[in-house]
């Protein structure tokens, strides 16, 4: 019998919540019937197993991350909304360090949830470049781009690799600063 008030969206929350206690890669079935206080086999009342988890909750925070790059963008333009996004999608990952991983997992096309998310983040982030003139495959280099900087250094910085003796914010805002150029330099 499943302990009551449980569901599988209590599960994936609590999953996400303690991703981002232990890690995403620590995160595992066991932990998470422990930390419900539910038998192991009760958990698959409510997911299919560890990759239907992970699956879960790549969708939960894929969902969260884009409402937050949405509102980040929202009645802004240019270098304001590329810098408010960049800063939305760090703080989001440094909040989150367990979930922020589970967003770069591309989702299957056959999961209309997890299209749906991703669609709004994407969404937000072609917003903007739609303010630079950029569209169509344009669009999707520059967001390929913005992710990839962005996300390099987010993963530089939560493992400690910047060991320089400069301020960090500074650095990012010139790695931000450096993307308006290009995008405002950017020829199809």
């Amino acid at each position: 019998m499943p302990r009551a008030g449980l569901t599988p969206a209590a599960v994936v929350r609590e999953a996400a919540v303690l991703a981002d206690e232990v890690g995403y890669d620590r995160l595992t079935l066991a932990a998470l019937a422990g930390r419900l206080g539910v038998a192991l086999p009760s958990l698959y009342k409510h997911v299919k197993g560890v990759d239907d988890l992970h699956r879960k909750l790549a969708v939960l925070a894929t969902a969260e991350i884009a409402t937050e790059l949405t509102a980040a963008a929202a009645g802004r333009a240019g270098d304001d909304a590329l810098r408010a996004v960049a800063t939305a999608y760090r703080g989001y990952a440094r909040r989150h360090p367990g979930r922020y991983p589970a967003i770069q997992r591309a989702p299957d096309p056959a999961d209309p949830e997890h299209v749906a998310a991703a669609e709004r983040a994407v969404g937000a982030i072609y917003a903007i470049l739609r303010g630079y003139d950029l569209t169509g495959d344009a669009a999707v280099d520059a967001t390929r781009m913005f992710r990839a900087a962005v996300h390099g250094f987010i993963t530089l910085e939560a493992a400690g690799g910047f060991g320089l003796p400069r301020d960090i914010d500074r650095s990012f805002d010139q790695m931000v600063a450096a993307l308006d150029t290009a995008f405002r330099g950017w020829r199809s």
